[in-house]
């Protein structure tokens, strides 16, 4: 079955980015001059997903917005001649159909997922998360669900990690199967260096199968009080078949500050307009120091 459907949960508070993330949503902020989670959503479309499904919070309307037509602005943009703009925020509105569910209350990834199980429905999908930027050749996304195609099974992205990366991951233990490629084992959700002898992280890109809402219904929470989508997982794989890929391409971790900045200037590298000077600044900045 072709998987159609995303889903990205967008319902956190962006805490890390206070004050900036105080009435903007953080998926909103700029890498560059396009919102974070405008990269995600097109990775999405370039891996062949018709359909996304945004679970959001309070005060995360605007995404949803982002996403649709803005009639008086594009008349403003019309009438100033700026016809590639106005082409820009066309191509946004028409990428691809959005629709949203409300998670109420914050209680972890694992519910955050639970929430769009009735606009799922009993089919494979996919979900992405907005705080991991991956810049590849072929989309993290499609690496993926060529797996999925051929195992009919479900598959998560890894990342393999240094020793003081771990406590901030969930950890996979597995069986190689061949290049990057992974059967699961066990997992474990923020474990410290000393717990596991495996550095293989999860990093926010999976397919799942349909089976794992009936296990986050029945989770009990994890560490912080939460669903752990990490522990819905664990428990579909002693019932079925779950492989982990060693993707290629470049990870961003946009949560954190440091991965922000980072994603903001390879970015800027990759435009033909700001590759010259950004380098010319950059060294100019090393040089004085």
């Amino acid at each position: 079955m072709k998987i159609k459907k995303a889903v990205i949960p967008v319902a956190g508070l962006g805490t890390r980015f206070l004050p900036a993330t105080k009435t903007v949503p953080k998926e909103l902020l700029p890498i560059v001059d396009i919102p974070a989670i405008q990269y995600v959503v097109q990775e999405a479309v370039d891996s062949g997903i018709s359909e996304v499904i945004f679970v959001t919070g309070r005060g995360k309307d605007s995404i949803e917005d982002h996403f649709d037509e803005s009639p008086e602005l594009e008349q403003v943009l019309e009438q100033r001649g700026q016809k590639e703009t106005l082409k820009g925020l066309r191509q946004i509105a028409a990428m691809i159909e959005v629709v949203s569910v409300r998670q109420k209350k914050p209680l972890g990834l694992g519910h955050a997922v639970l929430c769009a199980r009735d606009l799922v429905g009993e089919e494979p999908f996919a979900v992405l998360l907005s705080d991991d930027l991956i810049d590849a050749p072929s989309p993290c996304l499609r690496q993926l669900l060529e797996i999925s195609e051929e195992k009919k099974e479900s598959v998560i992205a890894l990342r393999r990690v240094p020793d003081h990366e771990v406590q901030r991951y969930g950890i996979v233990q597995g069986k190689q199967l061949g290049d990057r490629l992974y059967e699961v084992e066990s997992m474990v959700e923020k474990p410290h260096p000393n717990e596991t002898t495996s550095r293989l992280a999860i990093i926010g890109r999976y397919i799942l199968r349909p089976e794992i809402f009936a296990l986050l219904e029945r989770a009990a929470p994890g560490k912080g009080g939460e669903i752990q989508l990490t522990d819905g997982i664990a428990d579909l794989a002693r019932q079925k078949k779950v492989y982990g890929y060693e993707f290629e391409g470049e990870h961003y971790d946009i949560g954190d500050k440091l991965g922000f900045v980072r994603a903001t200037v390879a970015y800027a590298l990759k435009r033909a307009d700001l590759k010259k000077p950004i380098r010319e600044y950059l060294r100019g900045v090393i040089d004085r120091k």
